[in-house]
This record gives C-alpha cells, sequence and structure tokens, in this order.
C-alpha cells in the first residue's frame, strides 16, 4: 500500500468548496449570466487550441526521433557510407 505525504505548507494553497463558492459568486456578479457561457466558450477554445499546439509539436519530435534512428540504423544508408 502506497502513503501520500502531503506537504502542510502546500496545502495551505488548495482553496476548499466555501472558497470556491465565493469566487464563483463574484465571477457570477462581475460578468453576469450571460457573459458566462462566452467566457467558458473563449475558455473551452483556448484549452483545445493550446492542446492542439501541444500534439503538434509531441508529433514533430516524435517524427525527429524516427528519422534521427532511421538515418542512424546500421542498415540504413548514411551519408558516410554513401562517399
Amino acid at each position: 500500500m502506497a502513503t501520500v505525504f502531503l506537504n502542510p505548507v502546500l496545502l495551505l494553497f488548495v482553496p476548499n468548496a466555501s472558497e470556491l463558492m465565493i469566487t464563483l459568486l463574484i465571477i457570477v456578479v462581475l460578468f453576469g449570466g450571460k457573459k458566462i457561457p462566452e467566457l467558458a466558450k473563449g475558455l473551452g477554445k483556448g484549452i483545445r487550441e493550446f492542446n492542439e499546439a501541444k500534439d503538434g509539436i509531441k508529433n514533430e519530435i516524435e517524427a525527429g526521433v524516427k528519422e534521427k534512428d532511421k538515418i542512424q540504423s546500421p542498415g540504413g544508408n548514411t551519408p558516410s557510407s554513401n562517399a
């Protein structure tokens, strides 16, 4: 059985239920009920774009590693073996 040790200092920064409710109430008061769906839509779009960019970079790195491995493989055509 794994034991999880929590740093007591970090627990000071974790919001509890009442703090979350107060935060949500402040958001509703500041932005109004009609603006919240627009804010959520914008936030969702931003998260989606971030994830797409992250996946694109990950795919480029993986393709580069595969290409490098293919070039450096013993049976592959390396520039030094063609000369």
